[in-house]
């Protein structure tokens, strides 16, 4: 299992990491709010502290919820009835107090791990939309049988779509799932990229623009 470390007391993190490390979890660390976004779509779960230097770990866990993704076990110091239940109502799979006991961590790991999806289950399916299908696992796409071309960009935009397969999805839905925190840098090129992938698709009408608000893929 693979875990991403968001505290910023590097005494904490590290001791986190040793523990983790010795019980086989695959982990790394960061230490601001921006630093997430790079790891979080290669991660199975976020340990998150809420008091980070750069933004309220709050804003984190709903942005990571609003993209669906990874399990996420708030670890922090704040422990007042109104913290953890608006932590909860968020989206935290569990919300943990500092100073937390070694053994309960790992047993609380243990429990989000046993309900996190597991290789082969539906959300990693690949997905066949007409002549295309998508296969977020391997990372894959094909267009009537014949493999296509992508960046790694082009097929992560093509998987946030694929999704919700004849849905409107949001630009602002794909800039966070695909660039989380820097997509206010990045925002421009989105076009570029959606009108590479839609040339590589060559399927008239497959992935179409929704003027003022989106994407389709599907009909």
């Amino acid at each position: 299992m693979r875990v991403l470390v968001v505290e910023d007391d590097d005494g904490v993190a590290q001791a986190i990491v040793a523990a983790l490390s010795d019980h086989g979890y695959r982990t790394r660390t960061v230490g601001r709010a921006v630093d997430v976004w790079q790891h979080v779509h290669d991660v199975d779960l976020v340990l998150l502290d809420l008091g980070l230097p750069d933004g309220d770990g709050l804003e984190v866990l709903r942005r990571i919820r609003r993209i669906g993704g990874p399990g996420v076990l708030v670890l922090t110091a704040r422990g007042t009835e109104r913290d953890i239940v608006r932590g909860l109502r968020l989206g935290a799979d569990d919300y943990l107090v500092k100073p937390v006991r070694l053994g309960e961590l790992l047993a609380r790991i243990e429990a989000i791990r046993r309900r996190l999806p597991a290789p082969g289950d539906s959300e990693v399916a690949a997905v066949r939309i007409g002549p295309l299908t998508v296969d977020p696992a391997a990372r894959t796409a094909t267009v009537d049988a014949e493999l296509l071309d992508l960046t790694s960009k082009e097929f992560d935009i093509l998987a946030v779509l694929a999704r919700r397969p004849g849905a409107a999805v949001s630009r602002q839905e794909v800039l966070d799932a695909v660039w989380g925190d820097a997509y206010l840098a990045v925002s421009r090129s989105l076009d570029v990229h959606v009108a590479n992938l839609r040339t590589k698709l060559g399927t008239p009408g497959l992935l179409t623009t929704i003027r003022g608000f989106g994407y389709r893929l599907g009909g």
